[in-house]
């Protein structure tokens, strides 16, 4: 078969485009493809430091948007609930700008601590950057009320919702947040690529994280100047492979239907939770209960390293996630130095839940505990 030619490949890249921004109720010029939701969220977090930066210059100053200067004084707001992720390029941001971080707590039943809200965002808060639904805890976060006390003190929204956009039917733009970000390889997608949705006068200022081809508009020996978004963001070869296997994965979720996806998960979430909460010995970590949480489920067993638990599990033939799950911080609010996690979807049923169980019971015997 010939090769596919560069004016079909290209056409291809922006139907993905158009697909994807369908899947979540988007417009395709408000969709950054980047190779993942961790350079998603840097793309963000960079376009602060950048413009900081730059506005260090008196030359070259005047085109920068205020909004993402940031400065000594001025805060930037996560929760103790995120992956690493949505944390480390803030704790950078910080440290290049004077900016401090700070955080909303989680309560002993894996929520976050609302009667914070208000403290923790005040005037000085410039960005507001929270997770959708914990990789760790399950909890899924009431976002709009944190944007709209982001939007009241004049802060940046932005929405990491690698765990939500898979896993339920998702308006991204109703979110309220001016940034959202989401991986392929979570949705039945292809590794190597992400997605960062955001409103168009957002995009617009953004300052670009990655330079060189395909982003630019202009070329001088003195000076450049770039593109409109998305493509702004998109330095270099596109990721063509990767967008086209990220369309279909949303058309074959689409067909599937989100809401049936959502609901076959809330009952496996049910089901799992009631079968680990009578086994002995056996703590969930986050809510308990399947009110506003998804179907990551963490748990831990006394006397047991979780990572003995996902190792004996793993030689029975069942495929769990043990460890920090990249929330090193979520794990020390809750006393733990890692957990066994329960990670359901489409693919799975009851079965596969029963299975888990009868293993741990078989590790609980084997060692002893």
């Amino acid at each position: 078969m010939a090769p596919i030619s560069w004016p079909r490949r290209t056409q291809a890249y922006e139907d993905s485009r158009e697909a994807v921004a369908g899947f979540v109720g988007a417009h395709a010029s408000d969709i950054v493809f980047t190779k993942n939701a961790t350079e998603s969220l840097n793309l963000a977090a960079y376009a602060f430091s950048n413009a900081t930066a730059k506005a260090g210059f008196s030359s070259g100053s005047e085109d920068i948007d205020p909004r993402f200067v940031l400065r000594p004084g001025d805060s930037i707001v996560v929760t103790q609930m995120e992956h690493h992720a949505n944390l480390v390029p803030w704790q950078e941001v910080c440290a290049k700008t004077g900016a401090t971080l700070r955080w909303i707590g989680v309560t002993d039943e894996g929520r976050l601590d609302l009667g914070e809200l208000d403290r923790v965002i005040d005037g000085t808060t410039r960005v507001v950057s929270v997770v959708h639904q914990s990789n760790l805890l399950g909890t899924i976060t009431p976002v709009g009320s944190i944007m709209a006390r982001a939007r009241e003190v004049g802060a940046l929204g932005i929405v990491d919702a690698c765990q939500s956009v898979p896993h339920m039917p998702v308006d991204v733009p109703g979110l309220g947040a001016d940034l959202v970000a989401w991986s392929g390889h979570k949705m039945l997608g292809p590794t190597g690529i992400g997605v960062l949705w955001g409103r168009a006068d957002v995009l617009a200022a953004m300052p670009p994280f990655i330079t060189g081809g395909s982003m630019i508009e202009t070329v001088f020996m003195e000076h450049s100047t770039y593109a409109a978004a998305p493509k702004r963001f998109e330095a270099g070869t596109p990721m063509v492979a990767q967008a086209v296997g990220l369309a279909a994965a949303a058309a074959y979720l689409d067909a599937l239907g989100m809401q049936n996806v959502a609901a076959h998960e809330e009952g496996l979430t049910s089901y799992a939770l009631a079968a680990l909460q009578v086994l002995p010995g056996v703590r969930i970590i986050g809510p308990t209960d399947d009110v506003d949480r998804g179907s990551a489920v963490s748990f831990v067993v006394d006397g047991l390293h979780p990572h003995d638990v996902g190792q004996f599990l793993d030689d029975r033939g069942v495929a769990v996630r043990v460890g920090h799950h990249c929330a090193w911080p979520t794990c020390r609010r809750f006393g733990v130095p890692a957990t066994t996690r329960l990670s359901t979807y489409v693919y799975n049923d009851t079965s596969d839940i029963d299975a888990a169980i009868e293993g741990i019971l078989a590790a609980q015997a084997f060692f002893g505990v």
